[in-house]
């Protein structure tokens, strides 16, 4: 084997082939004949074609070479061949006949077989390659884009019919799309569709790879792109470790010469501050020497400045008397009485500080013993005399307060107790006046409700309903008569006797009708019951079922044209400590009723805090709902909230809207009473403290320009109050009077007031079981 390999010929290279060429036509080696520039660029030339036609003609790999002797004899023959016929273009038939042979062999293709043709253009020989066939089974990457357009928003195109330009400037069109019926059909007959992205540059469904779909899953599924990605690989411990401990230094670089070398620029700047120092320039801190000597100056003697007012002289001394002569009169000489009271009193209760003495001559006097305390007064006197003299105002306290009209001026309103209707026990937490200002309806804890004449006092009727009474409301309707009573989870609708026929008929046909308007279809959990067409005396014509759970009934609120009334359950909140047990809000808590439909709704699904109480506004579609802290102001036409007002009050117990709607008053059990004026501010516009505990309940009059407020202290507070129709004139408050008549009975006072609609006069309720009625 080894001497098959050492007799195989070797395949001799160009040089050596241009060699040989030269040496057979040019004998003797003679090359004077040819210049030697062109014989140099034709050499070369032909080293060129040489070279490329010795890599084009032989592209085949000898794998038999090194077992097959006869395969190897086959590739001397070829080489001597070869190297026989280098003078003649590579190539030839012969050549060719030993490529094929040899491809036949092995089969092994590299390169495309080329055909040599003679180029019309430079005349020279070139090769031609085939053209790839159709189905070539070839990467897609080494392929051309058919659209050339570039880096280019491709929406430019989305009103043309075609997307681009191919590399001859050819317009590539946009293939037909079909409709989303087609694609739902396409990806019914190709199961593989769906595996297919939009190409935007080419306006054509590419298919995807099983790599790329795997990447599209891992990234959907949030996983890391790369298959072969291990998130658990194990740390490589780099310089850690046994043998991996860490010598040198991370950098091999020699240490700079400037860290162990005084540096010249620091040098320059010390040596700069000690010629400063040398030259007088810089003088060093000397230590302040200190004196013994206490430095003292006048400050009385200092020149006023120019532009500045003059200061004042110092205070003079006070000039003896003849009390302090050595020889005093002898009506100055005090007494021996005198003299113990004097010994007797106080420094700081003396007239004066020493007792005239007398003395024959001026040379018996002894030395002053109240010298150095005189002294020391004198520069007492000096250092807090003022040096500025400033101008003082002279103004009248009195000039200050403003000026209110008397009392007398603004009647009428109510100064004394005209009468008092008692209940027989039980707190009497609520009275309501009829519109015509005649009846008054009162009720106590313990069910009984009254209906009693304003004027004389004289119970008509009265109504036990054993249940505890929270409210109680009369309509303030004047075609029909009745009131509303409220108490634990039911509301009682009572119609007064002795009505006339006409407001009778229309009281009934309200309470009790004949045939019901049309029913809401939006359900309640509210029941209304209808009694019978002509029920028991005792016996109310209508009452209303609240939801269970829902509590004491506090509060009945109307509004003007008496269709429409609120309520506000939950339990009373406890007088003396400020902490709730009200059912907080939700619907539970505030619902409105419409008599004629028969139906009740809760305007709130949620609301923050506990409501308190609730109005409706004099003229507009507000209603004003306050919370324990804030009083909300809403538009129930258009059913958002318009204002919220923030009356500082850290428990609100009571509220009332003036008759023109555009002034609040709400009280607390702070003992505080903000007035609002709705239009100007959401923080209140005066606030006053009069009351000495918990404000109850807080009433405007209809038409007289009063208002009300009672307390647990027991008093009644009357006040004027006048609001003018011009924006820029404040509203003027004036206290007129303070009613004292209820009993304060386990900390409670007066719990409620009204007013007579149609009278200056007042109604109210205490906790002794008493409604009294004030007049002028």
């Amino acid at each position: 084997m080894a001497s098959h390999v050492a007799n195989r010929k070797r395949k001799p290279t160009a040089k050596e082939q241009l060699d040989a060429s030269d040496v057979e036509s040019f004998p003797g080696g003679s090359l004077d004949s040819l210049s030697s520039d062109e014989e140099e660029d034709r050499l070369l030339h032909e080293s060129d074609k040489s070279d490329s036609d010795s890599v084009d003609a032989f592209p085949e790999i000898d794998t038999d070479s090194d077992s097959d002797t006869e395969g190897g004899d086959d590739v001397d023959d070829v080489d001597e061949g070869s190297s026989a016929n280098d003078e003649e273009f590579p190539g030839s038939e012969d050549e060719a006949q030993d490529i094929e042979g040899a491809s036949s062999e092995n089969d092994l293709h590299i390169f495309p077989k080329a055909k040599t043709v003679v180029s019309d253009i430079t005349g020279q020989p070139k090769k031609v390659y085939p053209e790839i066939e159709p189905d070539y089974d070839s990467d897609s990457s080494t392929e051309d884009a058919p659209n050339r357009i570039g880096n280019i928003p491709l929406h430019w195109y989305d009103d043309l019919p075609h997307v681009g330009y191919d590399i001859d400037g050819t317009k590539v069109l946009k293939p037909a799309r079909g409709d989303e019926l087609d694609k739902f059909l396409k990806t019914v007959d190709d199961p593989s569709a769906w595996t297919s992205a939009f190409d935007k540059n080419t306006q054509m469904d590419k298919p995807l790879t099983a790599e790329e779909l795997d990447i599209i899953r891992r990234l959907e599924a949030l996983e890391n792109p790369d298959s072969n990605y291990d998130p658990y690989h194990p740390t490589v411990e780099w310089f850690t470790g046994k043998g991996k401990e860490e010598i040198m230094p991370l950098s091999a670089a020699p240490e700079p010469k400037r860290r162990w070398i005084p540096s010249k620029w620091e040098k320059q700047k010390v040596m700069k501050i000690v010629r400063a120092i040398r030259q007088g320039r810089i003088l060093p801190s000397k230590p302040k020497a200190t004196s013994s000597i206490p430095q003292f100056y006048a400050i009385w003697n200092d020149e006023p400045s120019s532009h500045a007012p003059p200061p004042l002289t110092a205070p003079k001394l006070r000039l003896p008397t003849h009390s302090e002569s050595y020889n005093p009169p002898e009506e100055h000489l005090p007494t021996e009485k005198e003299q113990k009271e004097w010994e007797a009193t106080d420094k700081e209760d003396r007239e004066r500080d020493y007792l005239p003495q007398k003395y024959s001559a001026l040379r018996l006097v002894p030395a002053y013993g109240q010298f150095i305390q005189e002294r020391f007064s004198r520069q007492l006197d000096l250092y807090l005399a003022p040096r500025i003299q400033r101008a003082k105002l002279n103004i009248d306290p009195n000039s200050l307060i403003p000026k209110l009209p008397s009392p007398n001026t603004l009647r009428p309103f109510p100064n004394y107790k005209s009468l008092s209707f008692p209940h027989a026990r039980g707190r009497v937490r609520c009275a309501s006046i009829s519109p015509d200002g005649a009846w008054v309806v009162s009720a106590d804890e313990e069910g009984a409700v009254c209906l009693w004449e304003v004027i004389v006092g004289r119970e008509v009727k009265r109504w036990s309903l054993n249940e505890k009474v929270g409210a109680v409301e009369w309509c303030p309707r004047m075609d029909a008569s009745f009131f509303v009573v409220g108490t634990e989870e039911k509301l009682y609708f009572f119609m007064p006797p002795n009505l006339p026929p006409a407001i009778r008929l229309a009281t009934k046909a309200l309470l009790i009708p004949s045939a019901l308007s049309s029913t809401p279809a939006t359900p309640s959990l509210v029941k209304w019951v209808n009694f019978p067409h002509e029920p028991a005396p005792e016996s109310p014509h209508l009452s209303v079922d609240l939801p269970a759970s829902s509590g004491l009934i506090r509060q009945i609120a109307w509004h003007r044209k008496g269709d429409y009334f609120a309520t506000v359950c939950g339990h009373h909140p406890c007088p003396t400590l400020i902490t709730t047990t009200a059912s907080g809000g939700g619907q539970g808590a505030v619902w409105i009723h419409q008599v004629s439909r028969r139906h009740s709704q809760a305007p709130f699904k949620k609301i923050k805090g506990s409501v308190q109480l609730v109005l409706f506004h004099p003229s507009r579609p507000h209603f004003f709902v306050a919370t324990q802290r804030y009083v909300r102001i809403y538009n129930l036409a258009e059913q958002k909230l318009l204002k919220m007002l923030t009356p500082g009050i850290r428990w609100i117990s009571s509220m009332d809207v003036h008759p023109s709607g555009d002034h609040l008053i709400v009280g607390g059990y702070d003992r505080k009473l903000c007035w609002f004026d709705l239009e100007l501010s959401e923080k209140p516009y005066k606030i006053l403290r009069y009351h000495s505990r918990a404000i109850r309940s807080l009433h405007f009059h209809p038409s007289y320009p009063l208002f009300v407020s009672s307390s647990d202290d027991g008093s009644i507070q009357v006040f004027h109050a006048r609001v003018y129709s011009d924006l820029l004139t404040d509203p003027l408050i004036v206290p007129l009077k303070i009613l004292r008549g209820h009993d304060v009975r386990e900390g409670l006072g007066v719990l409620q007031v009204r007013w007579v609609p149609k009278q200056p006069w007042l109604v109210s309720t205490g906790a002794d079981s008493t409604v009294a009625v004030w007049c002028h």
